[in-house]
């Protein structure tokens, strides 16, 4: 095994490269349907792109106690006030710079966007234009190390007109040749991710106990709806950054798990992480709307005028 400096493809990736192109069709992970769609568009596969990377998450940033949102970091802050000492969520999005689990969501990003951009150095390195039917996948080694993996399928444009820069999407063959009919074009996936930290207060506690019956337990409800909603706003954000014209949203998650700080002390943490393509228009004109015959005739010619059928 070579040694590699991280940059550019890994030696385990050159040598696949080697092999597509010593020859042999290309293998590709679309649907019959979707390559035929895209055939019919103008695009051909040229093989699969994968890119990956092993990521350490070591220091998280300021994981303590959720109740702490002084300054515009508690959850009336976030949502428009003045700030709080109480016990609402706070958040690695929005203003919460360092508060929170900022580092923890920055280290996410980078594991998304490498495991993406090296998936596109593989499709550039076939000749390709981007990559169709992407799919984004998270393994967890243990030791806070995970894996980042992106993979979908290379495809080449047929016409001189090519695109002037690699595009990557989750959406499969068929969707893009409708966004292509519709006078749209994929340019980039896209993920917004967000963390929160909410504290276990005397009501949440109660609410969440095994003889509270059944009822709501308010705290986590406004922890999870709190981090989804960061998550959908880091989304949209990072989806203006690329120049996009709009969005396509393929996939929400949500994980949360419990930590104790002290002892008797215990706060509840929610990740969210939200997933799906940026578009961009290449024409605003409108599409005539052609009409269609309701019921089709089985005649092969048609019937002379005044003939009765």
């Amino acid at each position: 095994m070579s040694d590699w400096d991280g940059r550019g493809l890994p030696p385990a990736a050159e040598a696949r490269l080697r092999r597509a192109e010593s020859g042999g069709p290309g293998s590709s992970l679309l649907k019959i349907s979707g390559q035929a769609a895209l055939e019919g568009c103008g695009f051909s596969v040229v093989g699969e792109a994968m890119g990956c990377i092993v990521h350490h998450i070591g220091w998280q940033g300021f994981g303590g106690c959720g109740y702490y949102g002084a300054g515009g970091f508690g959850q009336a802050g976030l949502l428009g006030g003045l700030g709080s000492y109480g016990p609402g969520p706070v958040t690695s999005g929005r203003s919460a710079g360092y508060v929170g689990f900022g580092a923890y969501a920055e280290a996410m990003y980078h594991g998304y966007d490498t495991a993406i951009l090296r998936m596109l150095y593989e499709c550039k390195a076939l000749g390709a234009d981007g990559v169709v039917g992407a799919r984004l996948q998270v393994t967890y080694l243990g030791e806070g190390n995970r894996e980042f993996l992106a993979y979908g399928t290379a495809v080449k444009a047929h016409s001189k007109s090519r695109p002037a820069n690699l595009f990557s999407t989750e959406l499969q063959g068929h969707d893009v040749a409708k966004l292509l009919h519709g006078g749209w074009v994929p340019v980039s996936i896209c993920v917004g991710i967000s963390v929160a930290v909410r504290h276990d207060d005397w009501v949440t506690l109660n609410q969440a106990s095994t003889w509270s019956g059944n009822t709501e337990v308010r705290g986590y409800t406004d922890l999870v709806n709190h981090v989804r909603a960061d998550a959908r706003h880091q989304f949209q954000r990072r989806c203006a950054a690329y120049g996009g014209d709009g969005a396509v949203m393929s996939s929400m998650s949500l994980d949360v798990w419990e930590q104790e700080v002290a002892e008797n002390h215990r706060d509840h943490v929610a990740l969210s992480a939200v997933t799906g393509t940026t578009i961009a228009r290449f024409h605003k004109e409108e599409h005539a709307i052609t009409s269609t015959l309701s019921i089709l005739p089985m005649r092969d010619t048609p019937v002379p005028t005044g003939r009765k059928t």
